[in-house]
C-alpha cells in the first residue's frame, strides 16, 4: 500500500493510502476543516492539490455535495457551449469524450480525503460508525490509513446493497451484492437466461465469470442438477458462495477459482462478459469494460473445447460496443466463426435501466438503441 505524506503543525506526516480505482497518493496535500469555504476547496481541487479534513464529517459531506455542483455545472456550461456550434463528432468520439470528463470529474471529487485511524475509526466529529462496511471493503485495518470521502460513501452504499440485498423476479429471491462486484440491477440480461429454452438432459452447466452468482442461481432454479461457477476475483469468489448458500443451493452449485473454464466438458457454458471493450479505472467497472475483449474472445475460443457434443453455449452481450462504434457486428460474428462456431439462435431485450431512455445521457442515441442478446452458439459441423 502506498503512502501519503503531509505537513501539519509544522511536522511532515505520513500515512497508508487506499484507493480503490488505483489511483496514486496526491502529491499536494493541505489540512482542511470547517473554515473551508467550497470555491477555494474547487480551485484546490482542479489544481490537484488534496484536502485532507480535520472538521466536522457532516460538514465534509457537504462540502463534497458543493464539489459536485461545481463540476456537474463546468460540465453543463461546456455541453451548452458545444452543442451551440454543429459538432460532427462519432459515436466513438463521444464516447471517448464522455469517458474522459467522467475520469477527470472522479480524480476532482476524490480530492476531499478522510482520515482513519486503526480500526476502520474516522476521528472526525459527527463521523458514523464504518466498521462493518470497510471491513467487509477492505478486510481489517491494523493501522491508520487516508482514503477520499467520495469512496467512504461508495463503501457504505455498498454494504446498504449488502445488507438489503437487489431483488431478482427470476427468482423472487434477493442476491446480495459485494462491494467491488457488480449488482445484478439491469435484469435483462438475468431475464434471458431465466427464459431460454433448455435443452433435454442438460444436467450440468458450467457460468463463467459468476459475479454475484446470480445466472448459477437461475440455472439451478431451473432444474440443472449440477452448476459449476468460475471467476478470478476474490470479492466475487466470496460473493458468489454467500449467495448461493443464502439461496440453499449449496447442494446444485460449486464455486471454484478459474481463469474462465474449470475442467472438463459440459452440455451447457454460459457466460455474461463485460460488454465494452476498455480499461476499467475501477474495481467495479471490471464487470463492465473488458480490455482487448479478452474475456469475450477467450470465452469463444475457449468453448469449443469444453463443450459435450451436441452442447450449447451460451454468449449473454450487449451490443452497445456496436452502437458506440467500439466493435463492428462483423468482428464478434468474425470470432465466432474463428472459434468453429455456429449460431444456432438469438434472443434479444432490450435494457430497462434509466439511462436508456434519458435524453440528457450524453450517449443517448447508442443507448436507446442497446439491445441485449443471448447468443446459442453450438461447435460447428464439419463442412
Amino acid at each position: 500500500m502506498n503512502q501519503i505524506t503531509w505537513q501539519e503543525d509544522g511536522a511532515d506526516r505520513s500515512a497508508q493510502w487506499r484507493s480503490e480505482s488505483g489511483w496514486p497518493a496526491p502529491k499536494k496535500v493541505v489540512v482542511a476543516d470547517d473554515t473551508m469555504n467550497a470555491d477555494a476547496a474547487y480551485r484546490l481541487a482542479l489544481d490537484g492539490t488534496a484536502l485532507l479534513w480535520r472538521g466536522d464529517f457532516q460538514n465534509a459531506r457537504q462540502l463534497l455535495n458543493a464539489l459536485v455542483r461545481r463540476v456537474d455545472h463546468k460540465s453543463e456550461r461546456k455541453g451548452r457551449a458545444k452543442s451551440g456550434r454543429t459538432d460532427q463528432a462519432t459515436p466513438t468520439e463521444l464516447f471517448h469524450r464522455h469517458r474522459l470528463q467522467q475520469l477527470q470529474r472522479a480524480r476532482t471529487l476524490a480530492m476531499l480525503l478522510i482520515p482513519f485511524e486503526a480500526g476502520h475509526v474516522i476521528p472526525l466529529r459527527r463521523a458514523p460508525d464504518v466498521l462493518d462496511a470497510c471491513t467487509e471493503a477492505y478486510g481489517p485495518a491494523t493501522e491508520p490509513y487516508v482514503a477520499s470521502l467520495r469512496e467512504l460513501l461508495g463503501v457504505i452504499g455498498a454494504h446498504e446493497w449488502r445488507r438489503k440485498g437487489v431483488h431478482i423476479p427470476a427468482l423472487d429471491e434477493r442476491i446480495h451484492p459485494w462491494y467491488g462486484v457488480f449488482s445484478p440491477v439491469r435484469g435483462e440480461y438475468v431475464e434471458l437466461v431465466a427464459q431460454a429454452p433448455l435443452q433435454h438432459g442438460a444436467g450440468l452447466a458450467f457460468d463463467i465469470g459468476a459475479g454475484t452468482g446470480v445466472l448459477s442461481a437461475v440455472l439451478a432454479r431451473r432444474g440443472i442438477a449440477r452448476v459449476v461457477a468460475t471467476d478470478m476475483d476474490a470479492r466475487a469468489l466470496g460473493c458468489a458462495r454467500e449467495n448461493i448458500a443464502r439461496l440453499g443451493l449449496n447442494a446444485a452449485v460449486e464455486v471454484v477459482q478459474a481463469d474462465l473454464f474449470p475442467e472438463g466438458r459440459a452440455p451447457l457454458v454460459v457466460c455474461n462478459p463485460p460488454w465494452l471493450p476498455g480499461k476499467p479505472s475501477s474495481a467495479i467497472e471490471y464487470a463492465i469494460y473488458d480490455p482487448d475483449s479478452r474475456m469475450l474472445k477467450g470465452f469463444l475460443g475457449g468453448l469449443k473445447d469444453h463443450l459435450e457434443p451436441g452442447g450449447e453455449g451460451w454468449l449473454i452481450l450487449s451490443d452497445l460496443a456496436e452502437h458506440l462504434g467500439l466493435r463492428p457486428r462483423e468482428q464478434l460474428l468474425g470470432w465466432i466463426a474463428d472459434a468453429g462456431l455456429d449460431v444456432v439462435a438469438r434472443h434479444d431485450i432490450r435494457p430497462t435501466h434509466g439511462k436508456a431512455s434519458d435524453p440528457d445521457d450524453p450517449l443517448h442515441a447508442a443507448r436507446s438503441r442497446e439491445v441485449t442478446s443471448l447468443w446459442r452458439l453450438r461447435v460447428a459441423a464439419l463442412r
